[in-house]
């Protein structure tokens, strides 16, 4: 092939860019002067104020088995904004490599364990920490989500043509969208939008940090930079903006509160893609006005979950909720005598040593050993291997009876 050909070739291959200048998703942040600015910094601090209070009230262990749960919460609602109804029980059966017969609740089980996956490698800060919305970062969360998926959740349909599209995972579109009346930029813009997008996000202080994930979130699904998924990973990657920001502790999350209200959470995204309004709507090309009001609703729905949280571990009802079913199971003699005492001290202490397990429930070895091998059989308590402590769990079979309303009920 001559020289000319060949770059005639490549020209054709490559995805077009149009020449948008990146100034068209401006404002990037709520600026220090809007009248907005204010109220978005108090609810930050409240934000902050809540989330601290709540991680430093619990245990480490507490902590570590409601992250786990929450994990599930957050893979449930997240897929249900986007139409996939698979409720945590089936997610946690996933989990433990029991899929349905059905292949299209399989399919659905694969997608929400590789979802799990994603917030797992989040939590524990391998990759993302400090740094969630570099484009790197949001590469790797699409592309080690995309690689979990069954072939039948990897392909999207043209709206128009009724195309069958493959998706690669981790990669930028190569072809124009319209999501609504939004038609994002060209697929050959994205690198240089992302680039903006990086580094408006990077080096911010604790306020700015808290509201700009509202901004940031928006942003993403502006640019739209993957031919499927980008509602997924701007939800991963709030999550992870959050966690930086509030040191969560993975125990609460924003995925619920959005699903709650998903209609206004669709209509707020809509609505920060209008042109700025007027002079006094800031002095970007998009609304400031409307990147406020959904800031407002983001950092409100993340203190109304909290507040959720809150009321769920508060000790006494917390603590009541798992006692009545203790010892409820130890009536129905589905577990021996002394579990209750054994989960109480878990609640409590946040980890029970083996060797503690004995002199707890007042019996002999022998009689620990069955009322330790009967909660882990239960799922109830957790250890690493034979030798390490054992930590409180917590089930989502048992989640509508010890955490009610996390989720609706199996039905």
């Amino acid at each position: 092939m001559m020289e000319n050909e060949q770059s005639a070739e490549t020209a054709r291959n490559e995805p077009q860019d149009r020449g948008e200048a990146v100034t068209l998703m401006e404002p990037m942040l709520i600026q220090h002067d809007s009248r907005q600015r204010d109220e978005l910094a108090d609810l930050a601090l409240e934000l902050t104020a809540r989330s601290t209070a709540l991680r430093h009230s619990l245990p480490d262990g507490v902590v570590c088995a409601l992250a786990t749960l929450v994990r599930s919460m957050n893979c449930y609602y997240s897929n249900l904004i986007e139409g996939h109804d698979t409720h945590p029980i089936d997610i946690e059966r996933a989990l433990n490599d029991d899929y349905s017969q059905d292949p299209i609740k399989r399919d659905l089980q694969l997608e929400a364990r590789a979802h799990i996956s994603v917030q797992q490698w989040i939590d524990d800060g391998e990759g993302v920490a400090g740094q969630a919305t570099s484009a790197d970062n949001i590469f790797a969360m699409h592309r080690r989500f995309c690689e979990l998926l069954p072939k039948s959740l990897l392909q999207v349909e043209h709206a128009k043509t009724g195309e069958r599209i493959d998706i690669a995972p981790g990669a930028l579109r190569q072809r124009d969208v319209q999501v609504g009346r939004h038609v994002a930029v060209s697929p050959g813009a994205l690198p240089r939008f992302l680039v903006r997008f990086e580094h408006a996000y990077a080096r911010l202080g604790k306020v700015d940090a808290i509201v700009g994930t509202a901004a940031a979130h928006h942003r993403l699904l502006w640019m739209h930079p993957f031919l499927d998924g980008n509602g997924r990973v701007a939800r991963l990657m709030s999550n992870a903006m959050l966690r930086d920001a509030l040191d969560t502790g993975g125990i609460w999350s924003i995925a619920r509160g959005l699903a709650r209200n998903d209609s206004a959470y669709k209509a707020h995204l809509a609505n920060c893609d209008l042109p700025r309004r007027n002079d006094l709507d800031g002095r970007g090309q998009l609304s400031e006005r409307a990147l406020s009001e959904f800031a407002h609703f983001f950092l409100t729905t993340c203190i109304d979950q909290v507040k959720f949280i809150e009321v769920l571990i508060q000790p006494e009802q917390l603590h009541a909720r798992i006692k009545n079913w203790a010892a409820e199971q130890i009536r129905l003699g589905a577990l021996p005598d002394g579990a209750d005492i054994i989960l109480e001290s878990a609640l409590y202490r946040g980890e029970v040593p083996r060797g503690a397990v004995a002199g707890l429930v007042g019996a002999s070895e022998r009689s620990a050993r069955r009322v330790t091998a009967a909660l882990l059989k239960r799922g109830v308590v957790v250890a690493q291997t034979q030798r390490k402590p054992l930590r409180l769990a917590f089930p989502a079979t048992l989640a509508s009876r010890w955490m009610p309303g996390l989720f609706p009920d199996k039905v």
